[in-house]
């Protein structure tokens, strides 16, 4: 189906499509019959949770899809194809204009090769697995020009590459040319793919989670760059994510999705603020703003330091030549003195190199420091060997970020659960020890036969509350939570924290819940220490940090949020 030279208003239209994938012997309907249409010069944003669809509609639309374990059964996506005749590049250059209407579907592969990431590009969530790590980004920028321009010089392309580099705010694009991804930040890095995606200027960009792992001034930087960009530019943006307050601020239009159909869809002030749907007024209300406020107690005669960390350093040796002597130290944790009230929530926040994650391995002596003191129940911690501090092992444990890698692929979630109380002489017997598993697996609401399963067989939300399970069988004092929620789906976010609620409640725990989500400390945490280079620069109850702070950093932070905005 072709229609020459006629620019309608509609850049794609998807009407009643359906992508089924075989799995084994079965059929997953992972797009459903799903109708709408994304107008020229729009945002569009899809929301939903994992596994609804959201992926593989944008990757039907641009046809990356394996045809091996994939099919369309029906429907059709029409591209508005904007071709140009002639020598140069851009949108406003003299080339000769015309219009087809294609369906997406009926393309043969030359043709679908010569729309990708020329009138169609797309950014992935996760830019380490999409860049190239032996080719520096510079030349990956150029490769994309040169495939879809081959009349272009390599000068031409080395230009348009730098352009598109400084377009993206790039600092030093000069430089940074010739490097090589791992020496880029995440923000960095994921702005380079941005760049990449711009460089042959297409009509229509796909980006799919792309500031999800983005601390949140990065996440801001990179959604202000988009609508920039995109009015320039004045193309459209079909923006995936499962972050409302991002949907509200850049969004024209939203589509909810739920196993393959979208169940809603309409203008974004509409949606969010009066949505018709049982599952979207759900999700709505998972949102950490939307949730029940807790009561948070002020009050500093009540309060009793369960862990105290004083002047604590964590420095990491800088060697360089050929006898790798050491030049410099990397000061991830500097001079940090902060207290741990007892059945406290406490949040630690900053951006990615703040020092939040090595402070938190710091106290439970996962890490040696190199200088300071950390006691618990006022017994110094720092100093003590492997054996010596066994017996405070059971006090002190962590829940970690990604539980697909911390959960031994080959154990059953059983002897996952079992051997550290095995280790630590909690129960008399094999079945005594299940029987307090299976108990633990029930506080943090599982089913007790989930024991019998291994970690692939669950979800990432289960996944992560299993972590909390093994966490907890040892009945600890004190749990530092490394970024748990930071993947999940707002819903499993919600369910996730309104548990750990509970269980610090029921066991009378003290948390130390590390993120980069400001909306998640607002609602879950009592305090808030904030760290910037490897130093505490604010710290004090919540509400006042939050909403009083005194510190730049930490304004920055709190202005960076995005507010689900009605």
């Amino acid at each position: 189906m072709t229609e020459k030279n006629a620019s309608s208003r509609h850049l794609v239209e998807i009407k009643q499509l359906k992508t089924y994938l075989q799995s084994a012997n079965e059929t997953v309907k992972a797009v459903d019959d799903v109708t709408f249409n994304i107008e020229k010069g729009e945002t569009f944003c899809l929301v939903g949770e994992s596994g609804s669809g959201k992926s593989i509609l944008a990757l039907s639309i641009i046809q990356l899809l394996p045809a091996k374990i994939s099919h369309h059964p029906s429907g059709s996506i029409l591209f508005d194809w904007r071709k140009q005749s002639g020598l140069g590049l851009g949108i406003n250059s003299q080339q000769k204009t015309t219009y087809e209407k294609v369906n997406m579907l009926d393309l043969k592969e030359n043709q679908l090769c010569d729309i990708r990431g020329s009138r169609i590009a797309m950014i992935f969530q996760e830019p380490m697995t999409s860049l190239n790590p032996v080719d520096s980004v510079g030349e990956q920028i150029m490769e994309a020009l040169l495939l879809h321009h081959p009349e272009m010089s390599d000068e031409s392309a080395r230009d348009r590459a730098l352009t598109a580099m400084q377009e993206v705010q790039i600092k030093d694009a000069e430089s940074r040319f010739d490097n090589y991804p791992h020496e880029l930040s995440g923000g960095q890095r994921q702005r380079i793919m941005i760049a990449m995606a711009l460089a042959c200027e297409p009509d229509l960009l796909i980006a799919d989670e792309p500031t999800t792992a983005l601390d949140v001034t990065v996440q801001a930087e990179v959604l202000k760059l988009m609508r920039e960009l995109q009015e320039r530019k004045g193309m459209s943006i079909l923006f995936i994510t499962h972050d409302f307050g991002v949907v509200s601020q850049i969004a024209h239009r939203v589509g909810v999705m739920k196993q393959g159909k979208l169940i809603e869809f309409g203008k974004t002030k509409e949606v969010l603020k009066n949505p018709q749907h049982p599952y979207s007024k759900k999700l709505l209300a998972a949102v950490p703003e939307n949730l029940p406020k807790r009561e948070k107690i002020k009050d500093p005669n009540s309060e009793k330091p369960l862990v105290r960390v004083k002047d604590l350093d964590v420095f990491f040796p800088i060697r360089k030549g050929i006898f790798q002597r050491v030049v410099d130290h990397v000061r991830a944790v500097d001079g940090v003195t902060v207290d741990i009230n007892k059945g406290k929530i406490i949040a630690l926040v900053g951006e990615s190199g703040s020092g939040k994650t090595t402070l938190g391995r710091a106290i439970l002596q996962l890490q040696k420091p190199t200088a300071g003191s950390v006691k618990i129940d006022d017994h110094e911690l720092v100093g003590l060997s492997s054996k010596e501090l066994k017996p405070w092992r059971k006090k002190m444990q962590i829940s970690f970020q990604d539980p697909q890698s911390s959960l031994n692929p080959r154990l059953l979630i059983a002897k996952t659960i079992t051997e550290p109380m095995k280790v630590h002489n909690i129960g008399n017997s094999d079945e005594e020890r299940l029987e307090l598993a299976a108990d633990v697996m029930e506080a943090v609401q599982l089913k007790r036969d989930f024991l019998w399963r291994y970690p692939h067989e669950f979800s990432g939300g289960q996944r992560q509350r299993i972590g909390l399970a093994r966490a907890l069988a040892l009945n600890p004092e004190f749990i530092v939570c490394d970024e748990i929620t930071s993947a999940l789906d707002v819903s499993v976010q919600a369910e996730v924290l309104q548990l750990l609620q509970e269980i610090k409640a029921q066991r009378d725990l003290t948390l130390l819940f590390i993120t980069h989500n400001i909306a998640v400390v607002e609602y879950l945490s009592d305090e808030t220490i904030v760290m910037k280079a490897g130093k505490v620069v604010e710290q004090g109850y919540t509400d006042d940090v939050c909403g009083n702070s005194q510190n730049s950093y930490t304004k920055e932070l709190i202005e960076a949020v995005p507010r689900l905005k009605l």
